[in-house]
């Protein structure tokens, strides 16, 4: 069993992905087109806010949003260090300094409180992830700090697409929010895309000259630091097909996860604590014995992975730089997260084969 088979995806809406490319191969537009006007709108609907800008992948719309806040290079910008490494990418590709902060074992999310500390440190702008399809419970909270603060915020939500807090849906409480559209994500194309959403009107100006080689007109380049970074018209006409059940699948996501739920009863394996309003983007257990318990899923044909193995402070590429760092629960998730399959295709039958398989897991035999 794969850990995500994009393959069953693809065949469930077959007939709609082969109507999506005939619509841009007979319109004859192949670039910032009708499709990814029409699906910016439709994006931007959906969350509730008035802007969507479409980029070609999610690491440049975190890169843009921060540019467009229009931070000095050398600043300060707070992130966490447990997703994956691609804020901090996208804050050293604008020349910004991190701050790292911890999040919460139970969540795996960032606190309100530890986003206030790295504003006392001197963060200029703070980046919040909502990780797994999990949100942050409290960013109404941190997004009023940020406000009180003139603070930019930006929503790193490649992972929750449909989200939402107390109804609201995650990427409509920050000054902008970043959107990944990789193939595995709630809300994927067919191949690399990305968008920043957000309500202000001239914020989105700079970010539609940011992705366009800081035009603003052809050939007039008055905007720094841009670059090339366009969706595609034919991964936009896919995601025009994907965006309306987006909802149904996140339901099937959650449905999955509950019944993990319901059938994981392991002693050595600790479940994820699920916000309302989460949609599962990823099921992420932890265990003290992560290695052994991969080979044992590896032995059963079940395919697994960890998301994320390396904190950001502790990757190769800064040397010692961030040695004297410390996030102790960060350091600890890394060593024992590990993610189990979980995507709307899987069956019932399914998830009680991975539940069944883990259930039968002898850990004593891993030393535990």
């Amino acid at each position: 069993m794969l850990i995500n088979d994009l393959s069953a995806r693809i065949r469930a809406h077959e007939p709609a992905l082969h109507a999506a490319a005939e619509r841009v191969l007979r319109s004859g537009w192949v670039v910032l087109g009708p499709e990814v006007k029409r699906f910016e709108e439709q994006f931007a609907t959906y969350l509730g806010v008035r802007n969507c800008v479409s980029v070609a992948n999610g690491t440049d719309a975190i890169e843009f949003a921060l540019r467009a806040f229009a931070l000095r290079a050398g600043e300060r910008v707070a992130t966490v260090a447990n997703a994956g490494m691609y804020g901090t990418i996208a804050a050293a590709a604008v020349g910004l300094e991190p701050v790292f902060m911890d999040v919460a074992l139970d969540t795996r999310n960032v606190t309100v409180a530890e986003v206030e500390r790295a504003i006392q440190v001197g963060a200029r702008a703070v980046i919040v992830t909502h990780l797994y399809g999990n949100p942050v419970a409290e960013i109404r909270e941190i997004a009023q700090l940020c406000r009180r603060t003139s603070v930019p915020l930006l929503e790193d939500c490649a992972q929750a697409h449909g989200a939402s807090v107390d109804g609201r849906a995650v990427g409509s409480f920050g000054d902008a929010a970043s959107f990944s559209f990789y193939p595995t994500k709630n809300l994927g194309a067919l191949g690399d895309g990305g968008a920043v959403t957000t309500d202000d009107a001239d914020l989105a100006k700079r970010l539609r000259a940011l992705r366009q080689y800081g035009w603003s007109e052809k050939y007039r380049v008055e905007m720094a630091g841009a670059r090339n970074s366009r969706l595609d018209e034919l991964q936009a006409a896919f995601l025009n097909e994907f965006l309306p059940g987006l909802d149904a699948l996140n339901a099937r996501r959650r449905a999955i996860a509950q019944r993990y739920g319901s059938l994981l009863r392991h002693p050595s394996v600790e479940l994820p604590n699920w916000q309302a309003g989460s949609v599962a983007h990823l099921y992420v257990v932890r265990t003290t014995c992560r290695a052994a318990l991969r080979t044992h899923l590896s032995a059963a044909g079940i395919g697994c992975d960890v998301h994320y193995p390396i904190p950001d402070h502790r990757q190769p590429v800064f040397g010692e730089t961030y040695a004297h760092v410390r996030l102790p629960n960060t350091e600890k998730l890394a060593g024992e997260v590990l993610t189990l399959p979980c995507y709307p295709e899987m069956t019932d039958a399914d998830v009680a084969r991975v539940a069944n398989a883990i259930n039968a897991w002898d850990a004593q035999d891993a030393g535990h």
